[in-house]
């Protein structure tokens, strides 16, 4: 079983960036897939963005693809979500997810907590 924990969310505003740490403990990194998702008030959880276990392969949801960048680095145990031209539709809590079998855009076994993003205009 893998904790993550999420880090680096704040108020920003529209134009700016920020970059999410996701730190994982209890197993190495490497056996997962990650992803991250989203959840604005009042709105259904979505994916934003996910990684191979090994760096190769990524997707990215349409809304954030040229915007967000993720990436991870197993031998830190730590995967990012580096997000520029941050828009107030951004706002949302952002989590952390891992799976060890598949890289999808729904099911995931292991989720952080959560970190707020805000984005204002």
């Amino acid at each position: 079983q893998v904790q993550l924990v999420e880090s680096g969310g704040g108020l920003v505003q529209a134009g700016g960036s920020l970059r999410l740490s996701c730190v994982a403990s209890g197993r190495t990194l490497s056996s997962y897939y990650m992803a991250w998702f989203r959840q604005a008030p009042g709105k259904e959880r979505e994916f934003v963005s996910a990684i191979s276990r090994s760096v190769g392969r990524t997707d990215y949801a349409d809304s954030v693809r040229g915007r967000f960048t993720i990436s991870r680095d197993n031998a830190k145990n730590t995967v990012w979500l580096q997000m520029n031209s941050l828009k107030p539709e951004d706002t949302a809590v952002y989590y952390c997810a891992a799976d060890a079998n598949l890289m999808g855009r729904r099911r995931y076994d292991y989720w952080g907590q959560g970190t707020q993003v805000t984005v204002s205009s």
